[in-house]
């Protein structure tokens, strides 16, 4: 495990054994749960479950990356250890996933400052080390860039498809490929994610505590904000299909994406709110950015211009083509089922 100062630990509470962390300072949850002056950690875990799954980044109480405060490390690990615990004691795995994600997104912000840190070397080879132990990636400083080798980059910039991560895109020498400090940690955000719900997916789940009660209730009833919607994809081509399937399970779909299937989907005579509920699954979702970027693609507001389904070129180049035989080489989407003379 790594050795971590009580800044990092601040930054990143899902590397420490925040149950240790907890015994350490002398405290139980059930005092969490009884004492009144305790008890507003829980109110400050709940914030943060609940901005999180609004899609958004909980505010830490650091200065740039420093506590703040003497009482601002205990505040920052323990609203995650509870975080945690509310989010067992409710069951509800959708917020699990919002959760995992924010954090992900939260700590991916410290990781690239700490890259980019041109003064403290420690934080930079903590960074380094972080990436190396959690997901096997070597980087490397070199001169102003940080290099990695390109087995590493194939294997981990799978999951994007926009053109600038293609690798003939990228500056590669010597069998290394050239990354700033945030295209590497933008590398391996998803598995971060992926490291942190599995991390609350296999905690301990722990008997209802007394004075949890309240939270966990007001987790249930914000996850119906977040009820599943599994949409039915008919005679939709391929990779409307694949799109589709994705967001019902619960993946981030790509930007690109997202673009493409709100795009066929109006163009195809659904309205704004017809679209909006099946991106309720993606693990960032926030209701107001999705319905106005549904609105404005639809020409609603905006310069009035309806955006068009892009063209098979355009989604293969994407990596979004799943093309199969009942494509009968159509050039675009939309013309997918119709006869051709």
């Amino acid at each position: 495990m790594l050795a971590l100062g009580q800044d990092e630990i601040a930054k990143y509470p899902f590397l420490a054994d925040a149950g240790q962390y907890l015994k350490d300072k002398g405290f139980t949850l059930e005092q969490f749960g009884s004492d009144p002056d305790l008890k507003q950690l829980i109110d400050k875990a709940f914030e943060r479950i609940q901005v999180a799954a609004n899609g958004k980044i909980y505010k830490s109480d650091l200065i740039g990356n420093q506590v703040s405060k003497e009482a601002a490390l205990p505040r920052e690990v323990f609203s995650f250890l509870l975080a945690i615990v509310l989010l067992k004691l409710s069951g509800m795995h959708t917020l699990i996933k919002r959760f995992a994600l924010a954090e992900a997104r939260r700590a991916e912000k410290y990781l690239e400052k700490d890259l980019a840190n041109i003064s403290d070397e420690s934080k930079k080879e903590l960074a380094i080390r972080i990436i190396d132990d959690l997901f096997s990636v070597q980087v490397e400083k070199l001169d102003d860039y940080f290099v990695i080798t390109v087995s590493d980059y194939l294997k981990h910039s799978i999951n994007f498809h926009e053109r600038e991560w293609k690798l003939i895109n990228r500056h590669v020498e010597n069998g290394q490929v050239f990354l700033t400090p945030h295209e590497t940690v933008r590398l391996i955000r998803k598995e971060l994610g992926t490291y942190i719900n599995s991390k609350i997916i296999n905690a301990k789940t722990p008997t209802m505590i007394p004075g949890f009660e309240g939270s966990v209730n007001k987790l249930v009833s914000l996850s119906k904000k977040f009820i599943t919607f599994t949409v039915t994809t008919g005679e939709y081509p391929p990779c409307i299909k694949h799109a589709i399937q994705a967001l019902n399970d619960g993946e981030n779909l790509s930007h690109s994406g997202r673009f493409m299937l709100a795009t066929f989907l109006l163009g195809r005579g659904q309205t704004v709110d017809d679209v909006a509920p099946l991106f309720k699954n993606a693990p960032d979702y926030n209701e107001k950015v999705t319905r106005y970027q549904l609105n404005q693609i639809s020409g609603v507001t905006g310069s009035n211009t309806k955006y068009s389904c892009p063209s098979c070129e355009k989604i293969k180049s994407n990596d979004l083509c799943f093309a199969t035989p009942d494509c009968d080489y159509i050039i675009n989407p939309m013309q997918f089922g119709k006869k051709r003379s």
